[in-house]
Order: C-alpha cells, then structure tokens, then sequence
C-alpha cells in the first residue's frame, strides 16, 4: 500500500486541491512539503500530533518535511477556531517557544541534510516593509473571498481585528516565500487552515505561475464532535514536566470506548492490516485495544522506557497493590495550608484533579473521590501538614490516580 492510499485507509486525508498530482507526488517521493506551527505555549500538545505523525509518515515514505516555526505570524495570531483575540507575546517568549518546538519535534522526524529543514517565518516576515509587501500581494486577495472564509466568518458577529485580518495574506505569503526559496510545492494542515492554504496555493500562482498544492488532516475530535487532548488540567502536552508520562498514558488508556479504533488508526503506527484485525475482536478486549493505544503512543512521544514504567504503574494501580512510583504527583507546600490543614475541595483543584470546587462537591456527593482506598464522603473533609507528609493517594472515579506529598 503507498502512502496516500494509508493516508486514506486511516482516515487522515479531509480535502484535496487535486487529487491525482497530489497522489502522484507524495507515493513518488516528491512532495517537498510545509506544516506551520505557530508558538503560542512552550510545548506542543495532542492538537499537534496528527500533524507531527503526518510528517513522520510522509519522510518516512521519501518525502522532504519543511517544518515551519510561526516566529513572525506568533505576533499576529491566527484566528481560525478562535471566539477571541490571542494573548500578544514578546520576541523572547516567542523564540523560546520556538526553541522548545524543535527539541520536541526531533523524536518525530529527522532533520538535517537531505532531510528534513526547520525555518522560521520570523526571518522574512519581520523584514516586510508594509508599502513593499501592499504592492507584491495586495492585488492577488480580494476581500470579498477572505470574508467568506469560515476562519473569519465565526470571527465577525464578535469582532475581527485588522491585525487578524491580515494572518491569510501572511500565511499565504510564507508559501510563496518558501516556494521560491525552498522549492516548497506542497502544504499539509488541520482541515481548520483550508482557507488559508487555498490562499497560498493561489498566491503561486498568480505570482510564478507554478503549480503547489495543498492537503488538510481531519482534526482529532471525539464521538461528541469535540476537540481531543483536554483535561481537568488543561491541554494533553507532550513535555513530560507539563504531562507526565503517566499522565499521557491515562489520557489514551481512558479515551471512550467509540474513539479507541479511531485513535489507533489515525495515530499510531500499527499496520492497517493489524487495525483491520484488532477492528474484529470481540466487545470484551475493549481495556486491550486501549492499552495498545495508550502504550503505542506513549512510546512514540516519551520512548519505550517511559512507556513501560507508565504500562506497569498503571497495572499495578489497578490491580490494587497501590504502587504509585510513577503516578502523577503534586508537591504542596506550607503556604498550600490554612492553621495547618487544607480542605479536600481545595485539594482536588490544587492537584488538577477538578477544575474547581463545585466539580469537586458533586463528585464527593457522588461516591467519586477516593484517598488512600478510602471513599471521602464529606464535603469538609480535610487533611494536615503531617496526612501530606505520609502521601495521599487520591483516585477520581475508577481511572484517575493523583499522589499528594508535602515538598
């Protein structure tokens, strides 16, 4: 099976400008391809993952990945999925961000000679002169299409700023750009950037009269038509300091049961002829199917060592000896105390365990909180400086464990 036949086995190909070359280009090696990132955080997360196995896919099929850093359009802001305005950040925090990105992303492909590249839009988006880039690009946008691009249609009853109006053109013009100095003819992205890849792909165009195409990736939604990679806690990150191994491990190990099958075809590695077996096996290997998910993806971002001690800590969680050396923990302090004793409700929000104290009230009301083996049903349960000192093991539900100490 080539590569684009994969692509479209596992359901990762969305929408297509031209099929047939595009087809052409990635089974033979061909594409000299771009995936952007912009740095908004200090770490990628699940939202970037279809992206980054993506790239890994199509090198490891011949083709040359040109990662793409946002340092200069991370000062716009890309308001595709957005209700509102993105926090505007400084030159250094950007290069940071940008700095981490790499590090990350050299577990996913390779870079080097003759392999994959990574560059930063902030080299030549930084040195535009406004009058210059007007009279280079201007012509080729027509206001009426950006309009109508589902990126700003969402955008208009709230209000779209003009700095956000501009991110196509400079999208746009980052395609041009790496077209005529990097022989870019491809760009892969979430379905989300179609309007803004069309608008490359016509910038070319107009401007060389060359040929580029683009491809968009289905975005990782759950059964519920909502984004995957979100937590009590916030976003699935792949830094191990922000999401622990353990922690990634039970995101996938707890998916929904609808979602398992999807997951490991989109994401992990394992051959489809294999995904077409494991798609017969009966209801009752659902808990196997995903810990083949959670330990297949694990080791894709974290290594095989992580994976496995993220493996057996969570067999031995529930196989009930309690052993919690790799389970998620939160150091508190004295400060984290009132008269020397901090509330459960308090607890559960400082370890990320609910986002807030109602959620935490509902769930003791429930029979949902556990510590130390023991169900807490009261709401004004509290422990001390010395309960921390011993470790408090908490359990929400059946699949969430949390560790507890004092620093």
């Amino acid at each position: 099976m080539n590569i684009f036949e994969e692509l479209q086995a596992r359901g990762l190909i969305a929408q297509v400008t031209d099929d047939k070359e595009i087809k052409d280009l990635i089974n033979n090696g061909g594409a000299r391809f771009y995936i952007g990132f912009d740095p908004t955080a200090d770490s990628l997360h699940v939202g970037h993952f279809m992206a980054l196995c993506l790239m890994k896919r199509l090198q490891m099929a011949g083709n040359k990945p040109v990662v793409l850093i946002g340092g200069g359009t991370g000062y716009i802001g890309d308001p595709s999925g957005r209700t509102d305005m993105r926090s505007m950040m400084t030159p250094e925090v950007i290069q940071h961000n940008c700095d981490c990105f790499k590090k990350q992303m050299e577990r996913f492909i390779k870079f080097g000679d003759d392999a994959a590249i990574m560059v930063n839009n902030a080299d030549w988006l930084l040195k535009l002169n406004y009058i210059e880039l007007l009279r280079e690009v201007g012509a080729c946008f027509s206001v009426n299409n950006m309009l109508r691009a589902e990126c700003y249609k969402q955008r208009m009853e709230k209000g779209l700023s003009f700095l956000e109006f501009n991110y196509m053109i400079m999208q746009a013009f980052d395609f041009y750009y790496l077209h005529q100095h990097y022989k870019c003819n491809m760009q892969f992205g979430g379905d989300d950037q179609w309007s803004n890849m069309l608008a490359g792909t016509e910038l070319i165009r107009k401007k060389t009269g060359d040929d580029a195409y683009a491809m968009t990736i289905t975005l990782l939604m759950n059964s519920e038509g909502k984004k995957m990679g979100k937590t009590a806690k916030g976003a699935v990150w792949l830094d191990p300091e922000k999401t622990s191994p353990f922690e990634f491990y039970q995101y996938w190990r707890n998916v929904d049961d609808a979602d398992v099958m999807k997951c490991i075809r989109m994401l992990t590695f394992i051959p489809i002829e294999e995904i077409e077996q494991m798609e017969k096996w009966e209801d009752n290997r659902i808990n196997e199917k995903k810990e083949i998910l959670a330990y297949e993806l694990t080791q894709l971002v974290h290594g095989t060592e992580e994976a496995d001690k993220a493996k057996a800590a969570a067999y031995a969680l529930f196989s009930g000896n309690g052993d919690s050396a790799n389970m998620p923990t939160t150091e508190l302090t004295e400060a984290d105390f009132e008269n020397g004793v901090i509330s459960i409700l308090n607890l559960l929000v400082k370890c990320g365990i609910t986002a807030s104290k109602g959620e935490g009230k509902r769930l003791i009301q429930q029979g949902g909180i556990n510590v130390n083996d023991e169900a807490v049903t009261a709401i004004d349960k509290a422990y001390t400086t010395e309960d921390l000192k011993q470790c408090l093991k908490i359990r929400k539900g059946k699949k969430h464990f949390h560790k507890a100490v004092m620093n």
